[in-house]
């Protein structure tokens, strides 16, 4: 098997973004309006735009967590078409956009491994397939803009429906300005047995991108969905707030991976819900290694008697960075389960937090619910903190919360040092031995990348 370059190849390439020069900054309701013309979209759905655009000129922006002051909204580029019409053919890409993608490894990866394989460039998926075989299935896979004109009663019924605009303010942005993302319908008693993977790249300078991912599992279907995302830094913030919205409908399996590794300069305020029927389940495996500051928080709500749910995540932070992650899990139905592991590193000044959110209604009798956070501090000026909320309303529940915040062991250094490695690479060793239970959860080719990605991010963190 062929390994895929790094991501950070991509990063650190040149960047050219003409088609944004000159481009409308800032957001009104001009921009929304235009935004729906140029897609061609029903009335409905510029009349939900405009409701969220008028929803969120009134919303406040969170003051607790990271600080957001530094990202001013006005300077922020809503939406930009780089003018490349969607193929199913990468040759069919002009070559410094598709050059990008190599660079990332994805159409080899949708080579070897995967079901069907989506790319978003700024605001517009470029590149968007599907195997024979699981369309004759009817399987449905597409970008969301295409899914809005295609199957408009369907999206319509689901859009925005498990995330709502009153949510925060985020979210109402997001209904107003969204654009791209991914729609993956999967009928009843289909096992989608390869991946599928979109792969989200912003380019432009002080650039927003709000990509809308919709998945829904009709009932006994299994399918794992996986998302990347990656950005070049530049001196003016950028902004990512998507959304993704899961229903997982009664016996249905759904995993959905992600690999986020924005650059230093962005936002990553993203948000993410399942609603899990009855014995469904809903995996969420993510890793957060890039983005200045993170506020994510992947939600499980467990509808359905017998539904369950496992969330896997991984956080790094070091210099400037503020990693702001974790897990909320509501259970509102009988002999529902839930299992929580959260593993976050920090360091050269780095901060993690895992937030988390756990609601038993009284509802969920014979509820279990399992929380675990794992903390490692690389040095003395790294932070970490833990904030679980925890809110138990029957008796008849089993609840466990366990918390650990370690440091570097200087024995385990010394052994490993023992051994013949440098310092540099005894700590890589260690922190990949910390994070080896998310590693298991990803397909190999993945975890190959993200076991690189720690490489990187650890290269310099000796003094």
């Amino acid at each position: 098997m062929t390994r895929p370059p790094s991501p950070r190849a991509a990063l650190q390439a040149p960047n050219s973004s003409p088609y944004a020069e000159g481009l409308e900054r800032g957001l009104t309701e001009g921009l929304v309006r235009r935004m729906s013309a140029e897609k061609g979209e029903p009335t409905w759905m510029l009349q939900h735009r405009l409701a969220c655009f008028r929803l969120f000129q009134k919303s406040a922006l969170p003051t607790w967590g990271p600080d957001l002051s530094s990202l001013d909204l006005h300077k922020i580029l809503f939406y930009a078409s780089p003018g490349v019409e969607q193929t199913d053919d990468w040759t069919q890409i002009p070559e410094d956009i598709r050059l990008v993608y190599e660079r990332l490894g994805i159409p080899q990866a949708e080579y070897q491994m995967l079901g069907g394989a989506g790319a978003q460039y700024e605001s517009d998926v470029i590149y968007h397939r599907l195997k024979e075989e699981w369309a004759e299935r009817g399987v449905i896979f597409l970008n969301m803009d295409e899914a809005v004109q295609m199957y408009p009663d369907l999206v319509r019924e689901y859009f925005m429906q498990c995330v709502r605009p009153s949510d925060h303010a985020f979210a109402a942005l997001h209904g107003a300005v969204w654009s791209g993302g991914t729609f993956l319908y999967v009928p009843a008693g289909v096992t989608v047995f390869e991946p599928l993977q979109s792969y989200f790249r912003m380019n432009a300078r002080g650039m927003g991108q709000f990509e809308h991912t919709l998945i829904i599992l009709e009932e006994g279907a299994q399918a794992h969905y996986i998302e990347g995302c990656s950005a070049p830094k530049y001196v003016s913030p950028s902004l990512h707030a998507g959304c993704v919205e899961v229903f997982v409908k009664p016996g249905a399996q759904m995993r959905y991976s992600s690999v986020e590794n924005w650059s230093l300069n962005t936002f990553n305020l993203n948000t993410k819900r399942a609603i899990v029927e009855r014995e469904a389940t809903m995996e969420w495996v993510g890793g957060n290694l890039g983005s200045g500051v993170t506020m994510l928080y992947p939600c499980s709500v467990l509808r359905g008697e017998g539904a369950r749910c496992e969330h896997l995540g991984l956080a790094m932070a070091g210099k400037g960075q503020w990693q702001d992650t974790g897990a909320k899990v509501i259970h509102l139905a009988p002999h529902t389960s839930s299992s929580v592991v959260s593993k976050s590193v920090s360091r050269d000044g780095g901060r993690t937090v895992y937030r988390g959110l756990l609601k038993v209604s009284p509802e969920a009798k014979d509820a279990t619910a399992s929380i675990q956070c794992d903390a490692l501090l690389l040095d003395a000026q790294s932070s970490t903190a833990t904030f679980p909320d925890l809110q138990v309303h029957t008796d008849d529940a089993t609840v466990a919360h366990e918390a650990t915040v370690g440091k570097l062991s200087e024995e385990d250094l010394f052994y490993a040092m023992s051994r013949g490695l440098t310092e540099p690479e005894a700590k890589t060793m260690i922190v990949r031995g910390f994070v080896e239970p998310i590693m298991q959860q990803i397909p190999l080719e993945y975890a190959v990348e993200m076991n690189r990605l720690i490489e990187m991010e650890m290269e310099g963190s000796v003094g």
